[in-house]
C-alpha cells in the first residue's frame, strides 16, 4: 500500500478499511470502504475514495460514510456509496440517490430447465426482444395520461394489478410491497411526467437488461429451498428503473438545492453533493417527488414482467402459472430511505439512509422481509455482466449492523463507457461470448454493447465474496447467462 497518496487509511481486516476522521478535510464520520487492497487501491487512484471523504462532510451523517465492493465513480456520491443521515436534523441528497432513482432488478422464477429451453432459445429471445421497447428514449407498449401516472405515483404495483398486468402476489415480493409511502404528485415537474407518460413497461439502454438465466451453483441449500430454487433451473432477471422520469425529477431537485445551499448555510467540498435538510421544504419536497419516481420504477418493472410472461405463455402454449413464473423478489438499487436502526452510540434512530448503487440486505427477523424469507433474511440479487455470472445473496444481522443494512448491487464498473466504446469491438465481443460460452446476445446498439462488455466490469464473484467475507451478505446461488437482451 506504500503507493497510496492517503496517509489516514487504516486497515480494520482484509475486506474492511476505515479513512480516519479528518475534520480538517470537514469530515463529520469516518469513511468505511468494504473492498480488498486491489479494489481500494484503484479507489484511489481514481479518486473515488475522494468521494467517500467528501460523503463524511454531509449535515447529520451518522456513523461513516459508506462504500461498497462495486465502488467506482459517480456523481456526487460514489456508486456503491451509502450514507444515513438524522431524520430530524440531517439532510437529503439527490446525489445520494442518484439519476435513475429506483433502478433495481425483479428475479423470475420458471419450473423450465436449461436443459430443455437451450434448443429454443434463439427464438425465445429474438420473440422477447421484439415484445418489450428498449433503448434511449423508446417509449412503452402503454401511453398513459398525467391522471393516470399520477395515480402509479400513489399505488404503485397495485396501479399494475387493477390494469390487468401481473399477478397480486408480486407485490408482496417486491421491496415496500410495490408502493412506497409519501409521494406527493404536485411535487414532481410536468416535464418529468411527460418524460414518463409513454415510458411504462420499457427497457432502456445503458446497463439496462433482460437476461435468461440459469442457476450453476447452489451455497446455501436452505435459502435456496426458501426461495424456490434449484441447479439447472431457468430463471429471467429483468434490471430497469425509473428511466427520462427519475432522471428529471433528479435533475429538477439538483437545481433547487444547489441554489439553496447558501441560505440553509450548508457548505461542501462538491457542489454535486448539493442537499437540503430533510425536514425543509425543499428536503420535503425532493422526498415525495423522489418517492413517485420509486413506484414509477416498481411498476415499470412489473410490466416488463408482465411483457415476459406473455411471451413465454405464447410461446411454450402454457400459462404463467404453470411455467412456474413467480416473481422471487423485486429490490431498487437507488433510493433513500427512512428507515430505524441502531447508531454508533448504541440507540436506535430514524435516518435516511441513501443506497446509490446498493442494495437494501435486511437479515433474518426483519419486518420488512417478506415471511417465506423471514429465517433467511431478505433476498439480495447482485447481476454482473453479461458474459460471466450473476448472484443472488441473502441480507445479514452484520449488515444491519454495520452499513445500515446495505450491500454490493453489481461488480461496478472498471472501465469508462468512453473507453469501452474505443477499445471493445462489439461484433468481436458478440460472437467471442457466443462461441466461447454459448450465450446469445440481442442488443439496440452496438457501440451499447462495447459499453457493457465483461471487460468494462469487475468480477462480480469477486465483489460478492469480499461482500461473504466482511459478512454483510451471503451467497445463495450463481447464475449464469444464456441469453442476454440489452437496451
Amino acid at each position: 500500500m506504500a503507493e497510496m497518496k492517503y496517509s489516514n487509511i487504516r486497515k480494520i481486516n482484509d475486506f474492511k478499511w476505515e479513512i480516519i476522521c479528518d475534520k480538517s478535510a470537514g469530515m463529520k464520520v469516518p469513511g468505511i470502504i468494504f473492498a480488498d487492497e486491489e479494489i481500494l487501491e484503484n479507489a484511489v487512484k481514481e479518486k473515488t475514495i475522494v468521494q467517500v471523504i467528501n460523503v463524511a462532510n454531509l449535515p447529520g451523517i451518522l456513523n461513516a460514510s459508506y462504500a461498497m465492493p462495486d465502488i467506482h465513480f459517480g456523481y456526487g456520491f460514489c456508486i456503491g456509496g451509502v450514507a444515513a443521515t438524522d431524520a430530524e436534523d440531517g439532510v437529503i441528497s439527490p446525489g445520494g440517490v442518484g439519476f435513475d432513482i429506483a433502478c433495481g432488478v425483479r428475479l423470475l422464477r420458471t419450473n423450465i430447465e436449461a436443459s430443455e429451453i437451450k434448443p429454443v432459445l434463439q427464438e425465445l429471445t429474438s420473440s422477447l426482444y421484439t415484445a418489450v421497447p428498449k433503448g434511449v428514449g423508446k417509449s412503452g407498449r402503454i401511453k398513459l395520461s398525467s391522471k393516470e401516472i399520477k395515480k402509479i405515483f400513489k399505488e404503485g404495483v397495485n396501479w399494475g394489478v387493477k390494469n390487468g398486468y401481473g399477478w397480486e402476489e408480486d407485490k408482496y415480493f417486491t421491496e415496500e410491497e410495490g408502493c412506497m409511502h409519501g409521494g406527493n404528485p404536485d411535487y414532481v415537474s410536468r416535464l418529468a411526467i411527460n418524460r414518463g407518460s409513454d415510458q411504462v413497461g420499457s427497457l432502456g439502454s445503458g446497463n439496462h437488461f433482460i437476461e435468461i438465466q440459469k442457476v450453476s451453483q447452489i451455497y446455501n441449500e436452505k435459502a435456496a429451498c426458501a426461495m424456490g430454487i434449484h441447479k439447472g433451473q431457468v430463471l429471467v432477471m429483468i434490471h430497469s428503473g425509473s428511466r427520462g422520469l427519475g432522471h428529471q425529477v433528479c435533475s429538477d431537485y439538483l437545481k433547487i438545492m444547489q441554489g439553496s445551499l447558501y441560505m440553509n448555510k450548508i457548505k461542501l467540498p462538491d457542489r454535486q453533493l448539493a442537499c437540503a435538510p430533510l425536514k425543509s421544504d425543499e428536503g420535503r419536497r425532493y422526498f415525495s417527488a423522489m418517492v413517485c419516481a420509486v413506484n414509477f420504477a416498481m411498476v415499470n418493472r412489473h410490466c416488463l414482467a408482465h411483457w415476459v410472461r406473455n411471451v413465454f405463455e405464447s410461446f411454450f402454449s402454457k400459462s404463467a402459472e404453470k411455467l412456474g413464473m413467480s416473481t422471487l423478489y423485486d429490490v431498487s438499487h437507488n433510493i433513500a430511505k427512512i428507515e430505524n436502526h441502531l447508531i454508533s452510540n448504541n440507540t436506535r434512530k430514524d435516518v435516511c439512509v441513501h443506497r446509490k448503487g446498493a442494495t437494501r440486505a435486511f437479515g433474518p427477523g426483519a419486518p420488512q422481509v417478506p415471511q417465506i424469507y423471514k429465517e433467511i433474511g431478505q433476498p439480495v440479487i447482485v447481476p454482473g455482466d453479461m458474459g460471466r455470472y450473476s448472484f443472488i445473496m441473502t441480507g445479514t444481522q452484520t449488515a444491519m449492523h454495520e452499513s445500515f443494512g446495505s450491500t454490493c448491487h453489481g461488480a461496478g464498473r472498471l472501465m469508462s463507457r468512453s473507453k469501452a466504446k474505443k477499445v471493445i469491438d462489439p461484433v468481436k465481443l458478440k460472437n467471442m461470448l457466443f462461441d466461447s460460452k454459448g450465450i446469445i446476445i440481442f442488443a439496440q446498439s452496438l457501440a451499447g454493447l462495447a459499453e457493457e462488455a465483461p471487460d468494462a466490469y469487475k468480477d462480480v464473484e469477486k465483489v460478492v465474496e469480499i461482500a461473504q467475507s466482511a459478512k454483510i451478505s451471503d451467497k445463495v446461488a450463481k447464475l449464469e447467462p444464456l441469453s442476454v437482451i440489452k437496451g
